[in-house]
């Protein structure tokens, strides 16, 4: 039996852009006023980033990256279930493409931006290259299913289980795959290293220089924005100094930079996720 959140995505996906983001804004001012442990957390994180804004400033961002949290989850609808025209013709790459279709091994970094899935199915229709992208294993059996095959529609795109280490990703990067990599999240202290991030020492896992190193493999930012005529995904130049030989120094500047692509539209990034949950021995929790 199909669940019935897949039936009602697949229906939605007929109508027009305007309408799935309309529901999308209703969706999300419900969620802000509903969903108070998330908006909480979103709350904390808005303070610690930008204590320089007054509070009503952070709620009213709070409340747009709500809203803009609902239209993408929406948008899943057309991205997963439209017809392929459709959805190439909502999504534009612009920016360093070069850097993708050239020759060598590919890192994209993929920041937490709510349009992360949008921007993994336009590279993987649009870029004429294999690519890969980790992947947590759902717990429900019918969204699992629903999820992966949405985000391997495109292209000859592979999905990698985070459960099954590092060697299945240095092998697809060697093979020539492209790696479309989200690492900034707080995936707990194993592995990770604390390095600044909005000035707060934050935990973060150096996986974008292991990865890029092992793989022998170039860094290109991908940043995708949501907008009125459904997203543009911008290739950004791939980084000339990266990795370096300190893994922390490179974690450190991937945070530094993110933080760039952050403040020019930070009412889109996923400040629902606990990102400072981990803090270092003593320290107390934010949270």
């Amino acid at each position: 039996m199909t669940h019935p959140g897949i039936l009602f995505m697949r229906a939605l996906s007929h109508l027009p852009l305007g309408a799935v983001r309309g529901l999308g804004t209703l969706l999300g001012r419900l969620l802000f006023v509903l969903a108070r442990s998330r908006r909480r957390v979103a709350l904390i994180n808005l303070r610690l980033a930008y204590p320089q804004w007054s509070e009503a400033e952070r709620v009213a961002l709070a409340r747009r990256n709500f809203v803009y949290f609902a239209q993408a989850f929406l948008d899943r609808s057309w991205l997963w279930h439209a017809h392929p025209g459709l959805v190439r013709q909502r999504l534009r790459i612009t920016g360093s493409v070069d850097d993708l279709t050239r020759e060598g091994a590919v890192v994209m970094f993929a920041p937490h931006f709510y349009g992360m899935d949008a921007g993994g199915s336009a590279v993987m229709q649009q870029i004429d290259r294999p690519a890969c992208t980790i992947y947590s294993t759902q717990p429900n059996p019918a969204l699992d299913e629903w999820m992966q095959a949405g985000r391997q529609r495109f292209g000859d795109a592979t999905l990698l289980s985070r459960t099954e280490g590092v060697k299945p990703i240095v092998r697809a990067l060697r093979e020539g795959k492209m790696l479309y990599l989200l690492p900034d999240m707080d995936l707990g202290p194993t592995e990770s290293v604390f390095v600044p991030f909005y000035g707060v020492p934050t935990a973060t896992v150096p996986s974008l220089s292991r990865f890029a190193k092992l793989g022998h493999a170039r860094v290109v930012p991908v940043v995708t924005r949501l907008t009125d005529f459904g997203y543009e995904v911008k290739v950004h130049p791939a980084w000339p100094d990266y990795p370096s030989a300190d893994a922390t120094a490179d974690a450190a500047l991937m945070n530094q930079r993110l933080q760039g692509y952050i403040d020019e539209m930070p009412e889109q990034y996923y400040w629902v996720h606990k990102r400072f949950k981990t803090r270092p021995p003593g320290e107390a929790s934010f949270y």
